[in-house]
């Protein structure tokens, strides 16, 4: 059995659970995926059958946005629920050069599974799920696995830096969990959502969005930056060297 085995992500109705539910859990969901595709739009597009790799990638979404702003897109999408890849399956059956690979982060990182180098790395909520160690493993990893000049984007929840701040955030997700239930005439009590997010399990697992933009940093990524931030939800990269990189450059 491996890590992710011992996970609830390895549960079949927890994950359904989740995917039903995700635009009401995550705060602004909607916003971080149009974001996505902005980036997209604006330093990725144009590259002759651009290759993406989306590591924990749940029902597709993130590959299947991507999709509807460049079809050519060759892409591998990489999750540890089987569950979930056949989601993904289901989601983008209409489109060409996909491939699955049933595999979690520990797997991906301790055997030889076989990728190329990608122009586009891209993760959603998945990485959270890593300890600190496991987590530079995987950015070591992603930076080994892209071209030069190719980008990382991640998606993640991230640990509020003190202790008031968390208060705060916690508030200010259940505020939104408040406006959306009302919007949506919804009776379900999402509270459980924020004690969850609380349970030791999960908490002792996350890491500041300072420490991971420095283990970016230290692994050789560049233009490391974080492109949104809501509380403890997040987007952040950044781009493999590349030739003609200067600090001249990144200063434009």
């Amino acid at each position: 059995m491996t890590e992710f085995d011992r996970t609830r992500w390895a549960e079949k109705d927890f994950g359904k659970q989740y995917l039903e539910t995700a635009d009401i859990r995550v705060v602004e969901r909607r916003r971080l995926l149009a974001i996505l595709n902005s980036f997209y739009r604006h330093f990725i597009v144009g590259k002759q059958q651009c290759r993406v790799l989306d590591l924990g990638c749940g029902d597709g979404i993130l590959i299947h946005e991507l999709l509807s702003i460049d079809g050519s897109i060759s892409a591998t999408l990489v999750d540890g629920s089987a569950d979930m890849l056949t989601k993904a399956k289901e989601r983008l059956a209409d489109f060409k050069n996909i491939r699955f690979v049933k595999a979690s982060f520990q797997e991906l990182l301790d055997t030889d599974i076989q990728l190329p180098d990608f122009d586009f790395v891209v993760s959603a909520l998945a990485i959270h799920h890593l300890t600190t160690r496991e987590k530079k493993s995987l950015f070591n990893y992603i930076y080994s696995h892209l071209e030069n000049g190719g980008y990382f984007v991640n998606i993640e929840v991230v640990l509020p830096p003190t202790a008031a701040l968390d208060g705060w955030y916690l508030n200010l997700w259940r505020e939104w969990l408040i406006e959306k239930q009302t919007a949506l005439d919804i009776d379900s009590d999402y509270e459980g959502t924020i004690r969850s997010y609380k349970e030791e399990t999960h908490y002792s697992m996350l890491d500041t969005l300072t420490d991971q933009l420095e283990a970016l940093n230290d692994v050789g990524f560049k233009d490391v930056d974080c492109y949104y931030k809501y509380g403890i939800f997040a987007m952040y990269g950044g781009r493999r060297f590349y030739a003609g990189y200067s600090k001249t450059e990144k200063a434009k």
